[in-house]
């Protein structure tokens, strides 16, 4: 198989396979407690944590039009 230069290499074939038995063999797990997914360090600064909101919301309303 041949690869053209600028275009994305083919996929492997995938069989369709239910998302309870892709996180079963991910070893996903239910969340069970707010806790663990909390990250007190996420943000450097306050700024940081700005500047990423108004990313978020500008490219939420990029496609509004």
């Amino acid at each position: 198989m041949t690869i053209t230069p600028g275009r994305p290499e083919p996929r492997p074939e995938t069989h369709d396979v239910p998302t309870h038995e892709l996180a079963r063999q991910q070893g996903v797990v239910p969340v069970t407690s707010l806790d663990r997914l909390a990250q007190p360090d996420l943000w450097e600064s306050e700024q940081e944590y700005e500047a990423f909101l108004a990313d978020l919301y500008t490219s939420r309303r990029s496609d509004v039009a």
